[in-house]
């Protein structure tokens, strides 16, 4: 049997990603093997591609943090009465593939009729929202809150969120994002035309109690500016650092990207006002509480089927077509989340009958 998988074997743009043809791999003791149906896109990926993400990877490597798919071999020790049920999971690398072996312990069931594009928009997305939401910026109904790159797909995940949580929202995008932006609940801040710092105070007159800020770089001091005391800025993000997707200005940014934030923390914990600046790292958490990632999805889960969520997904891209993905995402302006199809719903039944049989 044979499989497809998306290999980068040295560090540069969309042009490195290479779509090879291998052996299926078979799971070792105590994994089981997933059938990917479906695999996000993200910025993530693109700077490790770039070999500029904190989260460092040997070369050859393959992209892919977060996946939903259909379980479909149980190794030595893991429970075969997983196999046939839908999965997420979040193994940081590896996503682009037609199948891929993770440890048990690693894999989320998924509730039966859920659209797994729309699941695994959940998977690093919404789990980022959502821990940097509650677990960080404890937000509570009433507080203010801006979030940068509002249509995006971190972005359009806190505005359901925070709508959901009763949270008072602004959000920075392009003027062609705006409705989207305004649909969601919050009030659009062109970015592109407006010093989004004297407008947040034009609004609010003292500030924000949260920003989200997933741009880095200088972005996140000027964020720092927006709010008022006791505020705090979650930063999560350096999408500052790539230009159309690609990566800008060097690799001087490897220095400045650690650097920078840690001078920004320092200075604003000395700052009058109780502010802070949040450092948010959805793979270190994970490591640090893995209770909580699970919990965290679950619940995430639990309101997709529910109908309370709905991840917007801008593209559904077949596997063997990832470079055009990521030069889409690096393009900007994409509203929502981009997915790679990487299989079938269902290998050898329908979905509906996989679902049945359990």
């Amino acid at each position: 049997m044979k499989s497809l998988r998306v290999i980068v074997r040295h560090h540069g743009g969309p042009e490195v990603l290479e779509v090879v043809e291998e052996d299926a791999p078979h799971p070792a003791s105590g994994e089981l093997r997933v059938r990917t149906i479906a695999a996000g896109v993200s910025f993530a990926e693109l700077l490790m591609r770039e070999g500029i993400h904190p989260e460092k990877t040997t070369l050859p490597f393959t992209p892919g943090w977060d996946i939903v798919g259909i379980v479909d071999e149980a190794g030595d020790g893991a429970s075969h009465a997983m196999v046939g049920r839908m999965v997420a999971a979040l193994p940081i690398h590896g996503g682009y593939a037609q199948l891929i072996c993770l440890p048990e312990d690693e894999l989320t069931p998924v509730p039966p009729g859920v659209d797994p594009a729309e699941a695994v928009s959940l998977v690093l997305n919404y789990v980022t929202a959502y821990q940097m939401m509650y677990r960080l910026g404890h937000a509570s109904a009433g507080q203010r809150v801006l979030i940068h790159g509002a249509a995006g797909g971190v972005g359009t995940a806190l505005l359901q969120l925070g709508r959901l949580a009763g949270l008072e929202m602004y959000g920075t995008a392009s003027l062609a994002a705006h409705q989207t932006v305004s649909d969601l609940g919050a009030t659009p801040i062109d970015y592109e035309r407006t010093d989004f710092v004297k407008e947040i105070h034009r609004l609010t007159n003292n500030g924000v109690d949260v920003v989200f800020d997933g741009v880095g770089e200088a972005n996140v001091w000027r964020s720092f500016r927006t709010l008022r005391p006791g505020g705090r800025v979650i930063a999560y993000g350096f999408t500052s650092f790539l230009q159309k997707g690609q990566l800008a200005g060097g690799l001087r940014y490897r220095l400045r990207g650690i650097l920078r934030p840690a001078w920004y923390a320092v200075r604003a914990f000395v700052s009058p006002g109780r502010r802070r600046i949040l450092p948010y790292s959805i793979q270190y958490l994970k490591r640090w509480r893995p209770a909580w990632f699970r919990e965290d999805l679950g619940a995430l889960l639990e309101l997709l089927r529910d109908g309370k969520i709905k991840p917007i997904v801008a593209e559904r891209i077949p596997l063997t077509e990832a470079r055009r993905a990521q030069e889409l995402l690096g393009q900007g302006g994409v509203k929502g989340k981009i997915v790679l199809i990487c299989n079938s719903l269902a290998p050898r039944q329908g979905i509906a009958e996989q679902e049945q049989s359990l």
